[in-house]
C-alpha cells in the first residue's frame, strides 16, 4: 500500500545533490555519489536512471550505522575500514539504510530492460572514504552513513524520487 506523503527528494546529476522538499522550501540538502558511467536506464549499463520515481522499500530501520547489507538483508556485521574494508578492498558496499526505488514511468525507468526496481537502484550508505560531489557509483545514489539516516528518518514509502541530469 502506497502511504501518501508531501515530502519529495530532488536528485541532480550534474550537481551530485540531493535535495529534500516539503512543498517548495527546501528542507535538506546532501552531497550524493550516482553513477560513474553517468546517467541510463539500461540493465546492466551501471547507470543512474533518470525520470521520476517514488521509495518502494525502506529497509535497514534500527541498523547500527555502518551496517552491511548483503542481498538487502542486514548480515550481521558493522563496516570498519580497518577489518571489513582491508579485507574486501573491491567490494561495493551498502551500509546503514536502503531507500529501493522503483520507476513510475513505463518505457524509460518502469519494465523490461529499464526496471529500476529490477536493476536495484537504491540510495545507500557507503564507506567514509568515498568521495561524495563527484559520479562514482555502479547506478545507486549513494550518501555519507549518518546523511542517509537522517534522511531515511524524514521520508516514508511512496516519497516521490525524480532524478535529473540538471535543474531543469
Amino acid at each position: 500500500m502506497m502511504m501518501q506523503t508531501s515530502n519529495k527528494i530532488l536528485i541532480n546529476l550534474q550537481l551530485q545533490q540531493l535535495q529534500l522538499f516539503s512543498g517548495d522550501e527546501v528542507l535538506k540538502s546532501y552531497s550524493i555519489s550516482t553513477a560513474l558511467n553517468g546517467p541510463g536506464e539500461q540493465q546492466g549499463s551501471e547507470c543512474t536512471p533518470r525520470g521520476l520515481h517514488r521509495i518502494r522499500i525502506k529497509i535497514g530501520a534500527g541498523c547500527p550505522e555502518r551496517a552491511v547489507f548483503v542481498g538487502r538483508r542486514f548480515s550481521g556485521e558493522v563496516y570498519t575500514p580497518e577489518e571489513l574494508g582491508r579485507q574486501y578492498p573491491d567490494r561495493d558496499w551498502v551500509l546503514s539504510r536502503i531507500l529501493w526505488l522503483t520507476g513510475l514511468e513505463p518505457g524509460r525507468n518502469r519494465g523490461g530492460k529499464v526496471d529500476s526496481l529490477r536493476r536495484y537502484i537504491y540510495i545507500h550508505g557507503c564507506p567514509g572514504s568515498e568521495p561524495m560531489g563527484e559520479p562514482r557509483s555502479h547506478g545507486c545514489i549513494r550518501m555519507r552513513n549518518s546523511e542517509l539516516i537522517e534522511l531515511f528518518n524524514l521520508v516514508e514509502v511512496g516519497t516521490l524520487v525524480d532524478v535529473r541530469e540538471d535543474d531543469t
